[in-house]
């Protein structure tokens, strides 16, 4: 695999070609593997100000469509909204090679590839 490191931006707009498309997006987060099949309609940014604790994120990438999840225990069901949330970090890693990004936070890895149908 011949990564490269981006700054956000450059991953903003490769990302941005990738709408319209199918996307799969494994999450390994706390010991915890989920799969997400989605038809990405729109890529959006939110930040909350407002937020309490840590826990929620200031900064956050929403991939906006429709699609299905798969926990570790393969049950597929449908997402529980029109859009999948990663929370985003100031020391957030962006790397790509490719053909799959990966996002590396402190709380997890999520890899976004194009899923061939």
């Amino acid at each position: 695999m011949n990564s490269q490191n981006l700054s956000v931006e450059q991953f903003n707009q490769l990302i941005q070609q990738w709408n319209g498309k199918t996307i799969r997006i494994t999450k390994q987060e706390l010991g915890d593997l989920d799969t997400i099949i989605m038809k990405l309609d729109e890529i959006s940014y939110s930040k909350d100000t407002s937020r309490i604790d840590d826990y929620v994120p200031m900064h956050s990438i929403h991939f906006n469509g429709t699609g299905t999840t798969e926990t570790d225990v393969q049950q597929v069901q449908l997402l529980p909204s029109s859009y999948y949330e990663i929370p985003l970090e100031d020391s957030t890693q962006y790397q790509y090679d490719q053909d799959r990004f990966s996002l590396v936070t402190e709380r997890g890895t999520y890899t976004i590839e194009l899923f061939e149908t």
